[in-house]
C-alpha cells in the first residue's frame, strides 16, 4: 500500500495527540504522588516569551484539526480556549481526537494540489499546496507543540521518557 495524504496526516495526528493525552495523565499522577498542585503546570513556560503549557496543548490540537479541515474543505469544531486544568486539557485533546476520527480518507486523499491559505501570525496569511502544507507546516507545527508540552512537563520533574512521547499509553 502506498502512502496517501490521509495516511500521512490523520493517523499521525491521532498518534501524537493520544500520546499528548498520555503525557497529561502522567503529569496528573505525578502531582498526586509528589503532592504538588498540578495547576502550576498549566501556566508554566520554559522562557518568559514562550506560550504557557496550556497554549501548547491548544495549538497542537488546533493545528491537527485545522489541517484536516483545510485539506478536506471541512468545518472543524471551534474551541473557546477556556480549558484551565490538566483534566480540561485532556478533554480538549479527546474532543479533537473524536473529531479527527470522523474525517473520511475520501475528504483528504487527492488534495495534494489544493491551495491552502491559512493565517500566519497576527495579521498575515500564507498559501501552500496541500501536500506542502501538510509536510512543511502542519506536521512540524503539531510536533513542535507536543514536544514543547513534553519538555515543560519533563522540566518540572514529571517522570517521562522517550517511550511516553513515541508510544504513549502503550509505553
Amino acid at each position: 500500500m502506498s502512502i496517501t495524504l490521509f495516511s500521512a496526516s490523520q493517523p499521525v495526528f491521532r498518534n501524537a495527540l493520544t500520546n499528548l493525552h498520555h503525557l497529561l495523565e502522567k503529569a496528573r499522577a505525578d502531582a498526586a504522588t509528589r503532592g504538588y498542585d498540578p495547576q502550576m503546570l498549566v501556566s508554566y513556560r520554559l522562557a518568559p516569551d514562550m506560550l504557557p503549557f496550556k497554549s501548547q496543548v491548544f495549538i497542537a490540537c488546533d493545528a491537527a484539526k485545522l489541517c484536516l479541515a483545510r485539506l478536506g474543505g471541512l468545518d472543524a469544531p471551534k474551541f473557546d480556549d477556556t480549558e484551565n486544568t490538566l483534566e480540561e486539557l485532556q478533554g480538549r485533546i479527546q474532543k479533537t481526537l473524536d473529531w479527527l476520527a470522523t474525517v473520511p480518507a475520501s475528504a483528504i486523499d487527492g488534495q495534494e494540489a489544493r491551495e491552502i491559505t491559512f493565517p500566519v501570525g497576527k495579521a498575515g496569511t500564507r498559501t501552500m499546496l496541500g501536500e506542502d502544507y501538510l509536510k512543511s507546516w502542519a506536521l512540524p507545527n503539531v510536533f513542535f507543540h507536543v514536544t514543547t508540552a513534553y519538555a515543560i512537563l519533563r522540566h518540572n520533574g514529571v517522570p517521562l521518557g522517550k517511550r511516553d512521547y513515541l508510544v504513549g499509553p502503550a509505553a
